[in-house]
């Protein structure tokens, strides 16, 4: 858009309006009779004007910046009436607890704000579902070290301290320029891996400097041939940067698993052309399946490569679990080659995204506690949990989220939606349309310049700060020296309104090598029995 008709938009016109007025008015005062009715109106118009132009160069309320006078009408109605903020941002199927509670968690704490509350919980604790943690009689020290885990099995020859809190996958093209800064940006200064998504390797990621879990998705971004296969030398090249610490191969994405992608025409630009690989301008597709494999064995032979390309940097692969046969064909197929993922990132059907149909992202996937609980049960059923490290994502917002998904097995968790209410998101779900209000989910370069990079970049640090440091003070409360230690027994849930399960009884555990055993447990038996190492196809 030029800018000659930014003035003219319907974001800008409030603040045309009343900079006309303060104009015309002003003309009106010199060269017509005195009147005390012009006099109150230029004084209201020349308020607004300032009240605008201070609204466009102010730094931290993105919405301002690029709604100047009329986003304060939100303001207003939330301080009227806390409720009406529905209105202006629709709430989550999971309530108000969410909606409202953990997201203005996370701007007190990316804010640096005090993020304390008085009175008791917001929760009814005799309500069915309710859950909490146990806490100890004798709790521990609270420790400041930042927590970390090494990923890398045997056969990685560069392991990895990762923090247990990371940024989950999001694209470049899906978040504008300005939001990829920030949150790289942040993650170097919070020491924390920031995951690429599918879109590539951006110049907006090598800008910020903060460590990288290199996604690859079956577009093969980045590391593809003009038809769209994967390219061997291109992979290992972009591979070589020293700021990518791991690399991750994308099978399914939670929030839409088993559907593919299409960025329009419209939106591939030069330069996310220039970092996927594609023509400019040309519907960049993102097919449903991979081409590099089509069989288990092959999969664990092509995470083999990328291991070895990468010059054996941890290789993994993230999923959202559909079919068990499937997912235990893959450990069918880590035991017949001897070739094992260094991690494996289990996404809930709960994640969000910028765009997919109603049916997937209400009704398709497993949910990321049943898949986490399943896979980590999965690899101790094989052998093979203690080589294999666990990430988990799917709306893990708060210390109290990573507590739940370690004590089912996760070794980190990793959050997209946090880190995006940290750089200012307010989840208006306009995502899909390039007009997001606070220039997170757009590539309107006049809709992105409200996005501060240097501001909002110490939000996303302080939000991973504050968050760890609230996991260390659950951490203590609980007698643990470190979160890794949380098991099934520390969670416990409400099923009626005077029973109580832990995750114990909810989430029985396999045995080690049960799997391999021939475990009489039909809930296990029936999909290993299904699963063929050679096909995704279940055994008939």
């Amino acid at each position: 858009m030029s800018p000659l008709l930014l003035p003219f938009t319907p974001r800008f016109i409030a603040l045309t309006l009343a900079t006309l007025a303060t104009l015309g008015l002003a003309i009106a005062m010199i060269f017509a009779p005195h009147s005390y009715i012009v006099d109150i109106c230029f004084t209201a118009a020349l308020f607004l004007t300032t009240v605008g132009f201070l609204d466009l160069y102010q730094k931290p309320h993105a919405v301002l910046r690029n709604y100047p006078i009329a986003a304060h009408l939100r303001y207003i109605f939330e301080a009227i009436r806390p409720e009406m903020r529905q209105y202006f941002f629709e709430d989550d199927k999971d309530g108000m607890p969410f909606s409202r509670d953990r997201r203005a968690v996370v701007y007190q704490r990316a804010k640096g704000a005090l993020d304390v509350r008085p009175f008791g919980t917001q929760y009814d604790v005799y309500d069915v579902g309710y859950e909490w943690m146990a806490h100890s009689i004798a709790p521990k020290p609270v420790t400041h070290e930042a927590f970390r885990i090494t990923v890398g099995g045997p056969d990685c020859k560069q392991p990895y301290s990762a923090s247990v809190y990371n940024i989950s996958a999001m694209s470049f093209g899906a978040l504008s320029a300005n939001a990829i800064r920030a949150l790289n940006h942040g993650a170097r200064l919070g020491g924390f891996a920031h995951d690429t998504g599918e879109g590539g390797f951006s110049p907006y990621h090598r800008e910020g400097g903060g460590d990288i879990i290199w996604e690859i998705g079956s577009g093969y971004f980045g590391c593809r041939h003009p038809d769209g296969s994967f390219s061997k030398e291109r992979f290992a090249e972009v591979a070589a940067n020293p700021q990518i610490k791991m690399v991750e191969l994308k099978l399914s994405q939670g929030a839409k698993p088993g559907h593919g992608g299409v960025l329009p025409a419209p939106k591939v630009s030069a330069e996310i052309a220039a970092t996927r690989g594609v023509p400019v301008g040309k519907d960049c597709v993102s097919p449903s399946s991979h081409s590099a494999f089509s069989t288990p064995i092959e999969m664990m032979r092509f995470i083999g490569l990328m291991r070895e390309l990468s010059g054996g940097k941890p290789t993994g692969f993230k999923l959202c679990i559909g079919h068990e046969w499937e997912f235990l064909a893959i450990c069918k197929a880590m035991l017949e080659t001897g070739i094992y993922p260094d991690f494996i990132v289990v996404d809930g059907k709960e994640g969000g995204t910028g765009a997919a149909p109603m049916e997937f992202i209400d009704h398709i996937g497993k949910p990321m506690r049943q898949g986490l609980y399943f896979v980590h049960n999965a690899l101790v059923g094989i052998g093979a949990r203690d080589r294999i490290k666990l990430g988990a994502a799917g709306k893990i917002i708060t210390a109290f989220d990573i507590v739940r998904a370690m004590a089912l097995g996760a070794d980190w968790c990793n959050a997209a939606r946090g880190f995006m209410f940290a750089v200012g998101c307010i989840q208006s779900k306009h995502c899909h349309t390039d007009r997001c209000p606070t220039g997170v989910a757009t590539q309107d370069p006049t809709r992105q310049r409200a996005l501060v990079v240097p501001d909002k970049m110490q939000r996303v640090a302080n939000f991973h700060r504050a968050t760890l440091r609230e996991l260390a003070e659950l951490t203590a409360a609980a007698g643990l020296d470190h979160p890794n230690q949380f098991a099934p027994i520390h969670i416990s849930r409400r099923i009626s309104p005077s029973d109580v399960v832990t995750f114990a009884d909810v989430y029985p555990p396999l045995g080690e090598k049960a799997l391999l055993a021939g475990n009489e447990n039909a809930r296990w038996m029936l999909p290993w029995n299904m699963a063929n190492a050679h096909s995704f196809r279940p055994v008939a």
